[in-house]
């Protein structure tokens, strides 16, 4: 009997896939954002403190190669996040996300993720047509903004964002998908900083994402981006408070990146 589920289960994902890959329309054009930012093969590695204790471990990795998502080339990324076993028996994460970012629009054509944080289990797959502004997936047909982000997709969006004319307290929209919902979000500019990394002194751009309340963030302001000043843009160091406390995230590898690492300090 539960082989019949499985082997059921596994048709119905089949058939979705197949159903909800169509093509858009000839006549839309995606908008055609520059990316400087990153490039197929880049490597991103962190870890999470929280406190004094070295909590978890985070991988962000785009695909070395082009994935064809609806005839449209995209970067395929991949961000894991798993506590160490040292910390599991406070908080146990195992999550996976998967983003296909058409690399023209920078703009996800496809979305997936798997997760288990301590009891929480959840699993989504969707597919986004930027043309017709609806959102199809396995658990929900939405309509949505054009040009959508989801949480993994957002972050590589926002490092292609050109932040020549910035000043101090300048908003930039966007809207992310989460969980069924759409959410019309904002990141704050907050200037630029010199701080302190795995790598020594790193020039960068500080930020202030809006975030979602809801089991895991309690306030929209409590989380801190600091990314390279240079075109890589790369996330350096985020920290936030959680339910559970605060978190500090470091990059502490990274490899494959699209430019040379100016930021840093010689």
């Amino acid at each position: 009997m539960k082989t019949s589920i499985k082997y059921i289960a596994v048709v119905l994902l089949v058939v979705f896939n197949f159903s909800f890959t169509q093509k858009e329309n000839d006549g839309f054009a995606f908008r055609d954002q520059n990316n400087q930012a990153f490039t197929f093969g880049e490597k991103l590695e962190y870890r999470v403190h929280y406190g004094w204790i070295n909590a978890a471990r985070i991988t962000m990795k785009v695909d070395d190669t082009a994935t064809i998502v609806n005839d449209r080339p995209t970067y395929r990324i991949v961000a894991k996040g798993k506590t160490n076993k040292s910390f599991d028996w406070m908080y146990t994460v195992r999550d996976h996300f998967e983003t296909y970012v058409d690399s023209v629009g920078m703009a996800p054509l496809k979305y997936f993720k798997t997760v288990r944080e301590d009891n929480y289990r959840d699993k989504d797959l969707v597919y986004y047509n930027h043309e017709t502004k609806k959102l199809r997936g396995l658990k929900k047909d939405m309509d949505m903004p054009q040009y959508v982000q989801d949480v993994v997709s957002g972050t590589y969006y926002a490092r292609t964002i050109d932040f020549s004319d910035a000043y101090v307290g300048k908003t930039y929209p966007l809207d992310i998908y989460l969980d069924q919902k759409i959410y019309n979000l904002k990141f704050k500019y907050l200037g630029k900083e010199t701080i302190k990394s795995d790598f020594g002194k790193v020039k960068c751009i500080k930020l202030r994402p809006q975030l979602v309340v809801d089991r895991v963030f309690k306030d929209e302001d409590d989380m801190t981006v600091w990314v390279s000043d240079d075109d890589n843009r790369i996330p350096i160091r985020i920290q936030t408070d959680i339910w559970i406390g605060a978190l500090k995230v470091d990059l502490n590898s990274y490899s494959g990146l699209k430019s040379p690492f100016t930021a840093k300090v010689k």
